[in-house]
């Protein structure tokens, strides 16, 4: 019989201004403007969150809060402070609230760090992408490889005990050897989290309508390979594609998106997910419009009804990025639909070697994280 228990309810907050746009980038995101955007946006993402909050149904605390990008950082400090305290008024944030910042390592100095943290801030994810100055450059990056250590040593001295780092592998020209190098430099920083994730070349971006020379499939293959052997002879467990940790440090925030919970979306291109349990049970969407100038305005916001026919796809484009994957109690509960519908999908996956049957549950073989995309496709 299928529950009706609520779903964790995590919070996203966009932001949707950089210093430069990155030629990889096809994130929601714009050149910075104007100076005087900042208190306009804050009011606009006010009314946004308690726009939202009228719409639930119940009472509820949030299992997290995520301020991504866009460059957050850019953000004053008075102004991360006001818009936690009026998260905190309209969903009391608790002592276990996982509350991210994302950070670039040329918009940051101390006294930043010290403001967010004093603001409540409780972990801080630094876009390092590479400590090579070379690949930086290649990058688009603006900030440098000491710019990233002292944004990682500045973290600490203001208390941050909870710090990701991102990296980005299969760079324009870069080596096994150079690759390597930059895993170990994060590792002897000290970071409890690691996003390493290959560069990969998007629609709509500059690299895509100016290719750049990348490895090749082999030497992407032993880049791969063998970072995955050094991280976890370092310590870090890989729990999902990109993400590697210490010991209960992953990424709560994530782990509710790809355990498929619901979350909250506020900010210019923000997206939300909210589930209503119960007969008729439904999964509901929200997209807010992508420019900045129309979010100002607080104009078209949209609200879909997930089709049932996709709820199983999105279900697994979330849960099997993680290698814990997921069980058949989890399944049913969070799309409302019985578990028989998808054995003929598990044992195919199983057949070809992508999905594995644990003690806990269906989740991914090393092969079928690997191989994600091919896993979906037999999704019906």
């Amino acid at each position: 019989m299928l529950t009706s228990q609520p779903l964790p309810l995590s919070l996203y907050i966009h932001f949707p201004w950089c210093v430069k746009k990155c030629p990889y980038c096809d994130f929601n995101s714009f050149e910075q403007v104007a100076d005087n955007v900042e208190g306009i946006y804050i009011e606009a993402l006010i009314a946004d969150l308690t726009d939202e909050k009228q719409r639930l149904t119940a009472p509820v605390s949030l299992h997290s809060i995520f301020m991504g990008g866009g460059t957050p950082s850019l953000f004053s400090t008075t102004a991360i402070a006001t818009i936690l305290e009026t998260i905190n008024s309209l969903f009391p944030i608790s002592l276990h609230t996982e509350i991210t910042l994302e950070a670039n390592p040329g918009t940051t100095d101390q006294k930043k760090f010290n403001g967010y943290y004093r603001a409540g801030v409780n972990r801080i994810s630094i876009g390092v992408q590479s400590f090579g100055d070379v690949f930086l450059e290649k990058l688009g990056r603006v900030h440098s490889a000491n710019d990233s250590k002292n944004a990682y040593v500045a973290a600490r001295e203001a208390g941050f005990t909870n710090i990701n780092l991102d990296l980005m592998h299969g760079l324009p020209g870069q080596t096994l050897t150079e690759a390597i190098n930059d895993l170990k430099t994060a590792v002897l920083l000290g970071s409890e989290h690691l996003s390493w994730y290959q560069l990969t070349i998007e629609p709509n971006t500059y690299f895509h309508k100016y290719p750049p020379v990348l490895p090749d499939e082999d030497q992407l293959w032993d880049i791969y390979e063998q970072g995955l052997d050094y991280l976890t002879s370092e310590g870090f467990t890989r729990y999902e594609i990109s993400a590697f940790s210490r010991q209960d440090r992953q990424c709560r925030h994530n782990l509710n998106y790809w355990s498929f919970g619901d979350y909250l979306g506020i900010g210019a291109g923000a997206h939300g997910k909210i589930t209503t349990p119960g007969n008729p049970f439904s999964i509901s969407r929200t997209t807010k419009t992508r420019s900045p100038t129309d979010y100002l305005k607080m104009a078209n916001r949209k609200q879909v009804i997930v089709e049932t026919d996709s709820i199983v796809l999105e279900f697994m484009m979330n849960t099997l990025r993680t290698k814990a994957g997921f069980t058949e109690t989890q399944f049913e509960q969070r799309t409302g639909i019985k578990f028989a519908a998808i054995e003929d999908f598990v044992q195919n996956g199983i057949d070809k070697k992508l999905l594995q049957s644990t003690k806990l549950g269906i989740a991914p073989t090393d092969f079928g994280l690997r191989y994600l995309d091919e896993l979906l496709m037999l999704v019906d």
